[in-house]
């Protein structure tokens, strides 16, 4: 069942960019698994998809972005190690679900308001700091790095292989940093590399099929599922807490 769940996650991740995280975390705390070993699994898979696919479309990423946003949540690592061992989990997940069902409802109702906000706020690539800032809190505390990346990707408005090529980059870099941070922290148990190396086949073929999959995703409906899938992830995190 475990290597189920991080085969799902890897699909997720490698079809539309994100999301194994908020769906692989939940499912894992529903078996008999370490949490500290869960979260460490699921950033050793996240980091594995992200090295296969950026070898794929390394040629779209939004450079001047990623490097905003990779440096910015290296500053917010060490804030999320800190999160994690204090604050309740459940205020996290719960405001994080809310956010991402208001932010996708309202994406999807409201699109041309999002398109004029694009031009009018994000057009700059500064506004990449607070993204990656966040992203480095939430990946080393929950291994959810790539919510506010997927937030900035949107509202940037970043074209489907821009969008993966970007986030995959930016989870790269991050994740990098996220699992060396869950290392120090303490957070990596005796079972992690034993579960890691039995998932590793799967991870790959998770990766080569949603690559496949994604490559079939009309450019012009991507944004729309991204939206959806953003107020489902918000639903399910919802109910995970």
């Amino acid at each position: 069942m475990i290597i189920t769940v991080v085969f799902i996650g890897a699909l997720m991740r490698a079809t539309f960019g994100f999301g194994e995280a908020i769906v692989s975390m939940p499912l894992l705390t529903l078996l008999p698994v370490d949490l500290h070993t869960s979260i460490s699994l699921i950033g050793l898979a996240g980091l594995t998809v992200a090295c296969l696919s950026v070898a794929a479309g390394w040629r779209h990423i939004d450079r001047s972005s990623l490097v905003l946003l990779a440096t910015s949540a290296f500053l917010g690592i060490p804030v999320g190690l800190i999160l994690v061992s204090f604050a309740p989990a459940v205020i996290i997940t719960v405001s994080l679900g809310i956010f991402l069902i208001v932010y996708g409802v309202y994406s999807l109702v409201k699109a041309t308001l999002v398109n004029q906000a694009r031009k009018t706020v994000l057009q700059r690539s500064v506004w990449a700091l607070p993204f990656g800032f966040a992203s480095g809190v939430l990946g080393s505390a929950y291994n959810f790095n790539g919510v506010p990346v997927v937030v900035y990707g949107t509202m940037k408005g970043w074209q489907r292989d821009q969008f993966q090529a970007t986030l995959q980059a930016h989870f790269l870099i991050s994740g990098v940093l996220v699992v060396f941070g869950q290392a120090i922290g303490g957070l990596w148990t005796k079972d992690l590399f034993f579960l890691f190396m039995l998932s590793l086949p799967i991870i790959v073929i998770a990766t080569l099929l949603g690559t496949f999959l994604h490559k079939r995703v009309p450019p012009h409906k991507f944004e729309r599922y991204v939206f959806t899938l953003i107020v489902l992830l918000g639903i399910l995190l919802l109910i995970k807490s």
